[in-house]
Formats: C-alpha cells, sequence, structure tokens
C-alpha cells in the first residue's frame, strides 16, 4: 500500500483529495501538513489522520510517502517540489493552477527541463470523471468523425478555472497549440486576494493546434452559465464538433449528437469527482510502476496548457496573434493590472 500525505488542509481542495481514498486501491493517507494547527486539527480529525506537521519537510523525512498532495498557493509549490524531491518522494499531484504569471512559470519550466527524479502531475481530476472517460473515448474512436471545432468554458477566471478548459481542449483534442489571439477585460480579479490567484475577470480567446483545429475558450464573467451550477466554479463545460456529430460535457449533464442520433442525460457531479479523483491517484501509481504510462496530466503538458494562458495576455496587451511556444515578457500581470485599471 503506498503512503500519501497532504500539504495545505485549509481549503475544501484538500478534503476532496482526502474523501477520494476511500476508492483509492493502492494508497492511503498517512500524513497532513500545515501551516496553522487548528485547520490541521479539523482536517486529521474529520479524517482519522494523526500525523500532523507544520513542516513538510519534517514530514518528508519521517513519513517517506510515496505520493504528496500539494494544495498551497501557486508562489510556494516550487519550493515544495523541490524538497520532495530532495527528500526522494517520487509522485507529486499539484492543485491547479500550475503558475500565476510568466516568472514563476519560467522557474517550473526550468525545473520540468532538468528531468527531475519526482513525477509530478496536475489536479485537473475532471479528465478522469466517468463520464468525461467515456465521451473522451468515443472522440479517440472516431464517432464524431474528423475533429474541425472547440468550445471550451469556465465561469470563474483564468487564475482559476482557465487550465482546466484548456486540459478539457486537450484531453479531446491532444494536439499541440500554435496560434493565440485573444482579449481580457476587468480588473478586479487582478487585485491583492488571499489565494495569490491574479487574472482579468473575463477573457475570450481564439486557438489553433497543430492539426487543423480550431478552439474558443472563454472564462469569467462571459462565460455561459450551465443548468444546474449553483455556485460559481460548477460552470465549466466543453463541445466538441467533428464531420460526424457532436458531444457536450457540463459538471453536471451531457449530450451528444452521433450519426443523426441525439442522445442526453444528467450526472451528479459530486459522485463523478469523488471517483476521478481516485482515478487520478491511481494513474500516478501506474506511473511509478511503469515509467510507460506516463500520467495525461504530466508537468510538460500543462506547462504547455499555461503557455497559452500567458500568451493570450500578451495577445490582449499588444493586440497581435501570439505564437506557441510563448516567451514570457516580464511582469505580464502587473501589465494586465495597470492596463485595465
Amino acid at each position: 500500500m503506498y503512503k500519501s500525505v497532504i500539504i495545505g488542509v485549509g481549503g475544501g481542495r484538500a478534503h476532496g483529495h482526502a474523501d477520494a481514498y476511500q476508492y483509492v486501491k493502492r494508497g492511503r493517507v498517512v500524513a497532513v501538513c500545515d501551516l496553522l494547527q487548528e485547520p490541521l486539527d479539523d482536517f486529521g480529525d474529520k479524517f482519522d489522520i494523526n500525523a500532523r506537521y507544520t513542516d513538510y519537510r519534517e514530514m518528508f523525512e519521517q513519513e517517506k510517502p510515496e505520493l504528496v498532495q500539494v494544495s498551497t498557493p501557486p508562489n510556494v509549490r516550487l519550493g515544495v517540489l523541490e524538497a520532495a524531491e530532495a527528500a526522494g518522494v517520487p509522485l507529486a499531484i499539484v492543485e491547479k493552477p500550475l503558475a500565476i504569471q510568466g516568472e514563476d512559470y519560467v522557474q517550473l519550466r526550468d525545473f520540468a527541463a532538468r528531468k527531475p527524479k519526482i513525477k509530478v502531475a496536475i489536479n485537473h481530476q475532471l479528465q478522469f470523471h466517468p463520464r468525461r472517460q467515456r465521451l473522451q473515448q468515443l472522440v479517440a474512436d472516431g464517432a464524431i468523425g474528423d475533429l474541425r471545432f472547440v468550445e471550451a468554458s469556465s465561469g470563474m477566471n483564468l487564475a482559476y478555472q482557465g487550465t482546466h478548459s484548456l486540459q478539457a481542449i486537450g484531453a479531446f483534442n491532444p494536439a499541440a497549440p500554435t496560434t493565440v489571439f485573444g482579449q481580457v477585460s476587468g480588473a478586479d480579479g487582478l487585485q491583492p486576494n488571499v489565494k495569490a490567484h491574479y487574472a482579468p475577470d473575463q477573457s475570450l480567446a481564439a486557438v489553433e493546434y497543430d492539426n487543423g483545429v480550431q478552439a474558443t475558450l472563454r472564462c469569467g464573467e462571459n462565460a455561459p452559465r450551465v443548468p444546474r451550477g449553483d455556485a460559481i466554479y460548477q460552470h465549466k463545460r466543453i463541445a466538441v464538433y467533428g464531420m460526424k456529430g457532436y458531444i457536450h460535457w457540463t459538471m453536471w449533464g451531457w449530450e451528444t449528437f452521433i450519426d443523426n442520433v441525439y442522445e442526453s442525460g444528467e450526472h451528479e457531479y459530486p459522485d463523478e469527482d469523488v471517483l476521478g479523483q481516485a482515478a487520478m491517484c491511481e494513474a500516478m501509481f501506474d506511473w511509478l510502476e511503469d515509467d510507460r504510462k506516463a500520467h495525461p496530466l504530466n508537468l510538460e503538458r500543462a506547462l504547455v496548457d499555461f503557455n497559452v494562458i500567458l500568451a493570450l495576455y500578451a495577445s490582449s496587451l499588444n493586440h497581435e496573434v501570439v505564437e506557441i511556444p510563448y516567451e514570457p515578457e516580464a511582469n505580464l500581470v502587473p501589465k494586465l493590472r495597470e492596463a485595465l485599471a
């Protein structure tokens, strides 16, 4: 049985990680870490985890886990990954977003470029939701024919959900992005906040891929709202169009139109999410056991998605189409804050 630990237990996402372990067959949570004692004790009591730390380096040394799940703010994650690698931890799942601005993106890109011993994936558990898995397989099997167009959106801004939407596009269309043309507006999301997540309030982008597929991305106040979506984070959706039909997934439902046959239905997001989170962990253990089974949400692929967001920012600032890969100019987020103020 593999040992897992969780860092940063004050937010809801860490609870989702721990809930999933009722369905994880090859792992168990043995310890948790947080800077603050009160949320650490509340979390430990809720999930019956007695090993509690306020120093993750001490936790790595004492527990010697195989998997660390990181739910910290983005600006401290590189330090956690470096410490985990130094301690011999072989696996890490990092909460999204991977980064916030060009500077931390470059640091993580350089970390990945040196081929660290630790295997890293980003926590886009929607990839593993049972319904999403079935729809993704339909598209991969050619059920809707050759792909032509993808449309993805999220109710929250790019910092909170942008990479969710880009990862969804990649799950159905695993091609390389080549250009981005985008626009943004609204500066409220660029102001100081507790989670250190900074992004314009709304965004719109056209993304082209090297297989000829085009995609649109909408994140924030301008995104379509999803039926049954009571909370702002529940308005994620994706539609994929091919020569023989289309599929459409939301956090609460789905529909397909294939060879002139229409089908639709609903699913329960909480039920899908806990199973998706568990399947994501199992895929990490597959990767640990076999290097050929690279996790589909690995760090290298996540860096490509975040590079699209940075290119979107540059496109909106400079009023031009930006080619991918994009080498980010300095101070993109401060420049956006100033331009949108």
